[in-house]
């Protein structure tokens, strides 16, 4: 007997069925070659041919005469079928050895474990020799019950119900308590130009006289050290800081146990730092009965948070489309195959239902007419017309008949047909697109990895940077106080000089800390 080996091609620049067609039709002709089975999701073809005579470089080459891109693949261990198994009835060890053993001396199967404690068998095999049913069957010869671990066919872990839901709360909460936050400091930089304006012009009409006294209400203390203003953006900011900032709170958590700086890390170390020092800032202006009012940063969470959490909002909106898309391509898949045994002559001998997991490379399925095609195949017997619009988009149906090849999922119309099963499970056309659409929602793009990588970089540099802020200015207040003094407006004359150059070097380094971290690479 002539030896049989099995390669992978990988073909690029194929775009459609007759693609398909036309390199398998070829390579048949080809000496040494025995079969070929392309895929066209996958890019993949499927070689069995004879070593003596022709190489797999070779066959690639051949490909790429009929004008598409081919590279062998290196890893021939795709090709190998993946069984997952509930095994019923196994007492003790010697049933797992017995089981083990057994499907080990089968010709076929490439590895098997069985776990006594979950009830469990994972099995490898080689589709080309041996099918689902075929271990199945030995499995139950041995005297036990097996039946397939039963697959979540919804895609209910792409559904972004729960984060869309809780970000938009999010983002709803901040926005609630940002934008009167955001109407006083408005409003009070616009007075404060007009206050400055006052000053330099005396004559001033009693209509902007009035103006003055209206924004003298928001600077107006309820205790001393307290103004309005600054107790109402106290009050906005705290809910903010509780309910919007929350999931943040936990993100930054888990990534600085892991000892990884992301995004979250800074917007809370921003957002509590600016909070927590506006806080105590405003606590020490009252215990000294501050005439001027403290200059705070109760602005800076809620802003932050609003558009931070508008843009995680966004994002998961968009990733939930695409997830109601991929349920529905998984709903398309047929649950239920019905295969037939053909006897000389394609007499139908029996036939009965199966899962669709079980269909094996080879069988005979028969689809009746409305019935959905369960795998890959090739129309044995029988001619229709086959609706394929959930791949092609073509919403005229397509006339097959012997020799056509079908695709699973699409519908079959008026006629009855027989069908040899190309490619089944994993390897059919739709598992293959649901398969890309997956990766593609969990791989992250080049350039978010790179924003991650460089926010991990970015986070200790704005933090050492305003250490560094912090001590350079108290070096520099000691050693020449007047520098401090003039850019440290209004403070109160009765605290030491120490004092106020501590407080300055604050202000300076949280001011870098409050600044950094709404940048544009967090936000985009």
């Amino acid at each position: 007997t002539k030896t049989i080996s099995k390669c992978y091609v990988q073909v690029t620049g194929m775009t459609c069925a007759s693609c398909v067609a036309n390199i398998e039709r070829n390579l048949r002709r080809e000496d040494g070659i025995h079969s070929i089975l392309v895929a066209l999701m996958a890019g993949k073809a499927e070689v069995r041919y004879n070593p003596a005579v022709i190489h797999p470089s070779a066959i690639a080459e051949l490909i790429q005469e009929l004008g598409f891109g081919a590279t062998v693949m290196e890893n021939c261990g795709e090709g190998d079928g993946i069984l997952e198994l509930v095994v019923r009835g196994m007492t003790c060890a010697s049933c797992v050895h017995k089981i083990e053993s057994t499907l080990m001396k089968t010709n076929g199967v490439l590895y098997c474990s069985v776990a006594l404690a979950t009830n469990k068998a994972h099995i490898k095999y080689d589709p080309e020799i041996i099918g689902p049913r075929d271990v199945i069957q030995v499995i139950k010869d041995l005297g036990f019950t097996t039946s397939l671990v039963k697959k979540d066919r919804s895609a209910s872990h792409l559904d972004h119900k729960q984060e869309i839901r809780q970000w938009k709360r999010s983002f709803v909460v901040s926005l609630v308590f940002c934008i009167p936050v955001m109407g006083l400091m408005i409003y009070m930089m616009v007075m404060d130009s007009q206050l400055s304006d006052a000053h330099t012009h005396q004559n001033m009409s009693s209509e902007e006289m009035e103006a003055l006294h209206s924004s003298m209400v928001l600077e107006y203390q309820l205790l001393p050290g307290l103004s309005v203003m600054n107790f109402l953006s106290f009050l906005l900011c705290v809910p903010v800081q509780m309910f919007g900032g929350w999931h943040f709170y936990i993100q930054a958590y888990k990534a600085l146990k892991h000892k990884t700086a992301n995004m979250d890390v800074l917007i809370v170390l921003a957002t509590s730092i600016a909070f927590v020092y506006s806080f105590v800032i405003l606590l020490v202006a009252m215990a000294e009965k501050a005439k001027v009012n403290p200059v705070t940063f109760f602005d800076t969470p809620p802003m932050l948070f609003v558009f931070i959490s508008l843009g995680r909002w966004l994002e998961h909106v968009a990733k939930g489309k695409t997830s109601e898309a991929l349920a529905r391509l998984i709903s398309l898949q047929a649950t239920e195959a019905t295969i037939v045994t053909l006897g000389p002559g394609n007499v139908l001998l029996s036939e009965e239902q199966v899962d669709v997991e079980l269909v094996q490379r080879g069988d005979v399925v028969k689809v009746i007419p409305g019935g959905k095609f369960p795998v890959d195949g090739r129309v044995i017997e029988g001619h229709s017309m086959v609706d394929e619009s959930l791949i092609t988009g073509e919403a005229m149906p397509v006339t097959k008949k012997p020799g056509n090849t079908v695709i699973a999922g699409s519908i079959n119309q008026n006629g009855s047909l027989l069908i040899s099963a190309t490619h089944v499970g994993a390897d059919t056309t739709l598992s293959q697109i649901v398969k890309l659409v997956e990766e593609a929602q969990t791989s992250k793009a080049p350039i978010q990895q790179f924003a991650d990588k460089l926010s991990g970089y970015f986070v200790p540099c704005i933090v050492a940077v305003s250490v560094v802020t912090l001590f350079a200015w108290i070096i520099i207040g000691f050693v020449d106080f007047e520098i401090v003094e003039k850019y440290f407006l209004g403070y109160n004359k009765s605290i030491s000089a120490a004092e106020v150059i501590i407080r300055f070097a604050f202000q300076a380094s949280i001011t870098v800390l409050c600044i950094a971290c709404p940048c544009s690479l967090g936000l985009a």
